[in-house]
């Protein structure tokens, strides 16, 4: 099972970044898949969750401003970030979730003027 993350980097205040998760081993529909980030010195947070229902959630942080969607076609899963803000900087990790949890390998994401 492997999760490759990909599509952060560093963008100024108001700016927007697409993460995307690309899966391979398992079936993402079958999962609750999840977008974490962990900034410096903190713990790791949940940031958005989109279920094997086809429900989503979000961290209060976040909620307007990101958006978490899933291609089955593609068995990757998106983070839409915008309005990014200077606090959205931390490592992002996607997360697959059943009996077994699985974590890709995070994507650094900056913002910053």
């Amino acid at each position: 099972v492997q999760l490759q993350a990909s599509g952060g980097g560093l963008v100024q205040p108001g700016g927007s970044l697409r993460l995307s998760c690309a899966a391979s081993g398992i079936i993402l529909s079958t999962y609750n898949m999840g977008w974490y980030r962990q900034a410096p010195g903190e713990q790791r947070e949940l940031v958005a969750v989109f279920t094997s229902a086809g429900t989503t959630n979000y961290a209060d942080s976040v909620k307007g401003r990101f958006t978490i969607s899933r291609d089955n076609v593609k068995n990757t899963v998106f983070l839409q970030m915008n309005s990014l803000k200077p606090e959205d900087t931390a490592v992002y990790y996607c997360n697959a979730r059943q009996v077994f949890n699985y974590w890709g390998q995070g994507t650094q994401v900056t913002v910053s003027s």
